[in-house]
């Protein structure tokens, strides 16, 4: 299993309605940025992803669990990029702020700090450990 973080502007998507989404879960798609996009690529069934909410907040707000792997994106009129689908697993006790993040040397290395404009990104089984904590799992 890997682990991810996936950014939605919550007055757009936010951790509320992928909850009421349900097990169903819904497409993850709009990804346009090449890296993003491989990153999509790599997820399997089972993987979990932190679900932050950027520009306002800037927390992880949630966890996520991917339930289809990547296919075209609907959304992708050329058909170049790709989505995945994704369903609700719980939200965090305890957001864990981006400030509180940058704080925490022990997360110095992750993409979130360091490519903070990437939408999709890994996350190391150790900081995994760690933002959970932070966020009282």
């Amino acid at each position: 299993m890997k682990y991810w973080l996936m950014k939605s502007e919550p007055d757009v998507w936010s951790i509320d309605q992928q909850k009421q989404a349900g097990n169903k879960g819904v497409i993850w798609d709009g990804v346009r940025n090449y890296q993003a996009a491989n990153n999509l690529k790599k997820m399997r069934i089972g993987d979990l992803c932190f679900f932050y909410h950027s520009n306002i907040g800037k927390e992880i707000v949630g966890i996520v669990e991917v339930i289809k792997e990547a296919f075209i994106d609907p959304t992708d009129k050329l058909k170049k990029f790709v989505a995945v689908q994704i369903k609700f697993v719980k939200k965090l006790e305890k957001p864990v702020t981006l400030e509180n993040i940058k704080k925490n040397r022990s997360l110095s290395q992750l993409p979130l700090v360091k490519q903070s404009r990437l939408s999709v990104m890994p996350i190391d089984s150790k900081s995994w450990k760690i933002l959970n904590r932070l966020g009282k799992i």
